[in-house]
Order: structure tokens, then sequence, then C-alpha cells
């Protein structure tokens, strides 16, 4: 009889609903149940428990308990493109000129805590946002700051890590940053971090593995793709540079037991064909990783090479 070999890494994998935005919120969780995810990153949208229509409190329970009979964990996201203004990508942020929008935008985080909170999740995510013209970093790192104080104030009543997440263009951008800002913020305890892995491979002078690991005693919430350096592109697993075996196996080393996120929001179009092709991938990789092997998994074709991505995580 052959000895079975090691065991997977102890990493939980979910799927982001920015990746399925073609599909309804309860279908995209069926599909990641039958798929065998561990649980969903919810960005809240309009298409996907919107955070501003009516009935948020019901809409919510109703998630609540559609995750729980699929057995799904969850983390709350917010980087829904257009969800408070129709014009500008992303916009208003936490950077915006007038004190008005930037409450929007607070306003949204908070909600996003409740939410979170109702439905047992374990971190929500936010970014910083790209500095405004005619803005300078000074005065674009006091607004963050002020702005964080009361999101970090509900995170800390509801028992609900924050987690930044540093993207590229934007004024938090790096690991270097993110420590800046809690520096500047008095360390506190809600304020954790949210690692791109791709983002790592794209912008930190650290390897992947190595963000990890400088990363770890801060991580609350963790995505990852695939990425080439230099260039921040969200792309399948097999398509740009990362060696996952050694990612992994870093971030099973950390202790780390949140979701680690597929992060796909331009491959949205063929969700469901992606979010098929992504989990055996990362077993794989894991089962790698635990055998103490480097090197890319072999994945099956993710379809058709005309299908043309559509939309943009870009800043």
């Amino acid at each position: 009889m052959t000895a079975p070999g090691p065991p997977a890494l102890p990493l939980r994998f979910g799927y982001g609903t920015n990746g399925l935005t073609d599909l309804r919120l309860d279908d995209a969780l069926g599909l990641l149940a039958d798929l065998g995810y561990d649980g969903v990153g919810l960005t809240l949208d309009h298409m996907h428990l919107d955070p501003l229509a009516p009935g948020l409190a019901d809409r919510t329970r109703h998630v609540a308990r559609r995750l729980d009979a699929l057995g799904l964990g969850v983390t709350v996201e917010t980087g829904a493109r257009y969800v408070l203004d129709p014009r500008r990508k992303h916009g208003p942020s936490l950077l915006d000129p007038e004190p008005d929008d930037r409450a929007r935008r607070v306003d949204l985080l908070v909600r996003a805590v409740q939410v979170a909170a109702d439905l047992g999740a374990h971190a929500v995510h936010c970014f910083s946002g790209t500095v405004p013209d005619h803005t300078d970093e000074d005065t674009a790192w006091k607004r963050l700051t002020e702005a964080f104080g009361p999101v970090l104030d509900a995170a800390s009543a509801a028992g609900v890590p924050l987690a930044v997440e540093p993207e590229p263009g934007h004024l938090l951008a790096t690991l270097a940053d993110f420590h800046h800002l809690r520096r500047a913020l008095g360390d506190p305890e809600p304020l954790g971090l949210a690692l791109d892995i791709g983002h790592c491979q794209c912008l930190e002078p650290l390897a992947p593995a190595d963000c990890v690991r400088e990363a770890a005693p801060w991580l609350r919430h963790v995505q990852i793709e695939d990425m080439r350096r230099g260039v921040h592109e969200h792309l399948p697993f097999g398509d740009g540079e990362i060696d996952f075996p050694p990612v992994l196996a870093a971030l099973a080393a950390t202790g780390y037991r949140g979701l680690t996120v597929v992060e796909l929001p331009r491959h949205s179009h063929a969700g469901p064909r992606f979010a098929a092709h992504s989990l055996p991938y990362l077993r794989r990789a894991a089962r790698l990783a635990a055998e103490g092997t480097t090197g890319t998994p072999t994945v099956p074709s993710h379809g058709d090479p005309s299908a043309t991505p559509e939309g943009s995580n870009t800043p």
C-alpha cells in the first residue's frame, strides 16, 4: 500500500465576489460552496448586498443564514468601484478635499463594520485611495489618519478587525506605508493589514514569501492572484511570475487562519470558470508547500485565450 503524502497546509481559501459580478449573490455563494471553497470575500456593491439600499439589516440576516447553511466563512471587502459615485471610480475616498465626501466614505466603512459583525466576518478590508490632484502628501496623510478615527472606533466596538490594503498607485501603497499609518495612529489594536500577494510581486522590495513573514504580526486578511513585477494587473494562476508554494508555506507558518481570497475582478465575465480552476491550483500549491517543494503547479487551461478580460481594479 502506498503511504499517504503529506497533508495540505491548514489554509482556508475563498473567492472574491468582485470576480463574480454577473451572478446573483445567492448563486455566487452556492457556486463557491459547490466548488469546495472555505469562504468568500464579499464586496459590498449594488449587485451584492448593497450597503446603501433600504433594509440592509434584514438583507444581511438573509446572507448570514445563507453563509451558515453553506458552511462558508466570510470577510467583508469595500473595493466596489462605483458604489458611492457613478462617475468616479473608488470615489469619494478618505483623501478627498471635501469633508462631506470623506464622510461618505467613512460612513460606508462604518456600515461595512456593522455588516461584518452581523455576518460573523473575520475582518473588514479597506484602502486609502489615490492622492487627489493639487494635494500634497502631508495633507493626504493627515486626512487619512483623521478619517480612520470613527472607523476604528466602530471596529473596536464591534470586535471586528480592520484590514488596510496597500494598493499600487494609492497613498498607502506598500508595507512601509502601512507601518507609517499604524505609527501615526498610535498602533491601535483594531488596525490590521490586508496583504495582496500579487501586489507584493508588483512593487515590494521583498519577495512575496518574505512579505508574508514581515507582515505576520498585523495580518488580518489575505488576497491572492498571480502578477508580474512592475505591472498592476491581476492575473489567473500560472499567468504571472509568482512561485506560490513558498508563499503558502510562509502564510501557514505565521499561524494565519483567516481566509486567503482569490482576487480576479477583471475576469468576472467568466467568473465561474476561473473560480473552478483557481481552487485546485491553490490546493496543489499548498501540497507542494507541505512537501517543501517550489515551482509552479500545473493547472488546466482556463479557457479561450481570445476572451478579453473586462473591467479594472487599478486606480
